[in-house]
């Protein structure tokens, strides 16, 4: 995974879900990160009054070997830093610089994913998906569009593909699905009630899940078979859960594409009758 490159992105993505310690750390580091690639693991320690292993732990959590390794990416992140387009939107600002702002933050949630792919999980998932018996996606709230979004895409090339709105169909569903099957979770908290009951049905049926949800550690990425990651950072008009949708729809595109390039033919022409079918609607 490329989380490496982007130490401080990481931090920001997975704030929320820090302990109170973990918590202390990232803050001291996003205070002032130049400072951290010139101090040892142990002058960070003894500055927090936390045990070296805390600090450790920390970037390993992150997706780091060790402390050096974070301070490595650290240093190259911050010694030529890319240029932050994510600005804080004001209740005075215009329309149009709003809209800029709302843009800008989306762009930088796609770039800031994009860096965090990891190609093997894509690779799994995308397996998963061709060898299927049937595919189902679940979500809720926000993340049940993306859900629907996913279906959309997929029946079109000839698969075995469903999608319920409702949490209790939902539940209803994943009791019928079988060691064969995949289950395409999305989830940009992988904590709220429904996914997680949804997840425990899933998990005694032996579905494969492939999830698609926030960077960082909760039950659902804990769970899931295959996790593919979203990277977005809370503003006070944004929640991240709001910003983090275009990214969630970028890599449902993403698996989708995979998908039918290596459906080759098959794929096409389920892809010609669908067309078909759908220019009757066409005036």
């Amino acid at each position: 995974m490329k989380q490496q490159q982007f130490a401080l992105a990481a931090i920001r993505g997975n704030y929320r879900n820090f302990s109170e310690k973990e918590k202390k750390i990232a803050d001291y580091i996003l205070n002032d990160p130049r400072n951290i690639i010139h101090l040892t693991i142990n002058q960070i320690a003894e500055e927090l009054g936390l045990a070296e292993s805390t600090v450790f732990r920390f970037c390993q959590r992150l997706g780091f070997k060790g402390f050096q390794s974070f301070k490595i990416a650290l240093a190259a992140e911050v010694v030529a830093p890319l240029k932050d387009i994510h600005e804080q939107i004001e209740e005075g600002d215009e329309v149009k610089t709003v809209a800029e702002k709302v843009f800008r933050s989306n762009i930088k949630t796609l770039e800031d994913t994009l860096q965090i792919i990891d190609e093997e999980a894509l690779k799994q998932a995308v397996a998963a998906v061709l060898s299927a018996r049937k595919i189902e996606f679940f979500g809720n709230g926000g993340s049940a569009m993306i859900a629907m979004d996913g279906y959309h895409k997929f029946v079109r090339l000839g698969l075995h593909v469903a999608m319920n709105m409702d949490a209790h169909l939902q539940l209803m569903s994943a009791s019928q699905l079988t060691k064969g099957d995949v289950a395409i979770v999305i989830s940009h908290s992988g904590s709220t009630r429904d996914v997680l009951e949804v997840l425990h049905v899933l998990k005694e049926k032996e579905v494969t899940i492939v999830c698609v949800t926030n960077f960082a550690k909760s039950p659902l990425s804990k769970e899931a078979d295959i996790v593919l990651y979203t990277l977005s950072e809370e503003t006070d008009f944004r929640s991240e859960a709001l910003a983090s949708r275009i990214a969630q729809l970028s890599l449902i595109d993403a698996l989708y594409t995979n998908v039918m390039i290596a459906c080759g033919d098959e794929g096409k022409t389920a892809l010609r009758h669908m067309r078909e079918a759908m220019s009757q609607k066409r005036l």
